[in-house]
């Protein structure tokens, strides 16, 4: 008989009308991610992988957890971020919204849950 498995939650997070220049600018979403991975208790394998673009400046982030990942993307010339999280063990909710607003500038930000799961039979292998 079929049941539900949980293997994780993703947050998908949209940040619009943010401070152009601290989306360029590596140290500020630095520490965004430090304070996601710390609040939040998460475990970082090997080095945060980071590139910054050339003009307009955006930059990516891209975080291996032992939970799974957390990434992002900045574009300096549409005052926009996006990140996604991605957790295999239960964690609390994030204040993504006044974080960003606070760190980055947000005038909006839009955070979409999802629970990913999958249908598992009696007996499947572990």
């Amino acid at each position: 008989m079929p049941n539900t498995m949980t293997l994780g939650t993703e947050w998908l997070i949209d940040a619009s009308g943010c401070d152009a220049a601290a989306l360029a600018d590596l140290d500020c979403l630095r520490a965004v991610f430090d304070r996601v991975i710390r609040d939040l208790d998460l475990n970082v394998l090997g080095e945060i992988a980071w590139h910054q673009f050339d003009h307009p400046g955006g930059v990516s982030g891209l975080a291996l957890l032992s939970e799974s990942h957390l990434t992002c993307h900045t574009y300096p010339e549409f005052r926009a971020a996006t990140f996604n999280l991605y957790c295999c063990r239960n964690r609390d909710s994030w204040p993504w919204e006044t974080t960003l607003k606070e760190m980055l500038g947000a005038t909006e930000v839009n955070v979409r849950v999802s629970h990913r799961m999958i249908q598992a039979t009696a007996g499947a292998a572990k």
